[in-house]
């Protein structure tokens, strides 16, 4: 059943289409047998990657390797590459056998390799004794898992998924991924994922590529696109965290800033994590998670402000506050003042008033990036 994976390798790819530059010299390799997931905005590019390797779009610039084997120059049907798409496409007037085994009899398989290799899919995808069904007796979920078994039947080198789990309901999304992740694992195929949300990139790819205008903003396991975001970009794409601006007072190492926070320059600064380049009197973007902030109501040191909004999600309660500015009271509420996001447990609901944000102790600090359209401080 397990398959032996290929690699597939971006080469310095670029295409437009007319005026427009979709993507701009992407160079990325997929390791053999991982579960790769491109995420990124409508219009990044993640969707015209996916259909370069497929062969559906031609490039106009580079390489495209599948087991180090150029395929920039081959028809669709030679490259070896199955593909789930976003509406699954399958035949509402043939069976599900009949569906699973539509790309078997393309190729010319004889009729009891065919009838075997099906019972063998539907067996992978958990749907035996559905050979008979019509797809319309079908919940999503199902027809999910029968055009996962039509793109493997024909044992493709990679495996192409766009968007794979858009057509499910919310509730059906979480059930279907895990099901999805088991079932290409234990094939062993080499895959590439399309997706626009965060959490289904993060629960289905081993590594992820982030795209943002044609370009690769990073590459990394999900906990390294969270904790050590490459630009405010990722850190503001992948989760939630709240921008605060900030001069670097004290550099300490490679990595670790001391950094006074503009909004509030008589606050306690903040220890923050920043690149090499980032020197003293830099201005800066700060990116703070929710939940590696705290809130007080009883005073105490920290970014003064009041609680605005408060959204409660059964875990955690999530509260907006709204920062005071240099001319604020601190008791008034400034339309005008940054707001931050503060994730707090569930049991801590209902809070309300003037408050101080603070750093957590124990979590990650913030990372800060360096501010767009700005010059250091003498």
């Amino acid at each position: 059943m397990t398959a032996s994976g290929v690699s597939v390798r971006f080469d310095d790819v670029f295409k437009a289409f007319d005026d427009t530059v979709v993507l701009a010299g992407v160079s990325l390799t997929v390791d053999p047998g991982e579960i790769f997931a491109l995420l990124g905005p409508s219009g990044s590019g993640k969707t015209t990657m996916l259909r370069l390797l497929a062969g559906f779009e031609q490039l106009d610039r580079g390489r495209l390797l599948i087991a180090d084997e150029a395929v920039e120059h081959l028809p669709p049907a030679r490259r070896g590459v199955g593909m789930l798409f976003q509406s699954y496409a399958l035949f509402p007037h043939l069976s599900v056998a009949e569906n699973v085994a539509f790309g078997l009899k393309v190729r010319g398989g004889g009729q009891g390799e065919t009838e075997a290799r099906v019972a063998e899919m539907l067996e992978l995808v958990r749907l035996s004794g559905f050979e008979q069904r019509r797809i319309a007796e079908l919940s999503g979920g199902q027809q999910q898992r029968v055009a996962l078994a039509r793109a493997l039947a024909p044992r493709p080198r990679v495996l192409l998924l766009d968007e794979p789990l858009s057509n499910l309901d919310p509730a059906l999304r979480e059930e279907t991924r895990a099901d999805l992740r088991r079932t290409v694992k234990q094939t062993g195929i080499t895959t590439v994922l399309v997706t626009h949300e965060q959490e289904e990139a993060f629960e289905l790819g081993e590594r992820i590529g982030l795209l943002n205008e044609g370009g690769l903003e990073q590459v990394g396991g999900p906990a390294a696109l969270y904790r050590d975001p490459a630009s405010r970009f990722v850190a503001t794409f992948v989760g939630r965290c709240s921008v605060l601006p900030g001069v670097v007072l004290e550099r300490h190492d490679d990595s670790e800033l001391t950094v006074r926070l503009e909004s509030q320059p008589e606050a306690e600064p903040w220890r923050c994590r920043g690149s090499g380049e980032l020197g003293v009197g830099d201005r800066v973007d700060v990116c703070a998670r929710p939940e590696a902030l705290e809130l007080a109501t009883d005073g105490g040191s920290g970014l003064v402000g009041r609680i605005e909004a408060e959204r409660f999600t059964g875990s955690n309660s999530f509260y907006t506050v709204r920062l005071a500015t240099r001319s604020d009271e601190a008791e008034s509420r400034s339309p005008a003042g940054l707001a931050v996001e503060v994730a707090m447990p569930g049991t801590a609901a209902g809070r309300s008033g003037t408050c101080a944000v603070r750093q957590l102790a124990g979590e990650p600090p913030p990372s800060a990036f360096a501010a767009a359209g700005t010059e250091s401080e003498p």
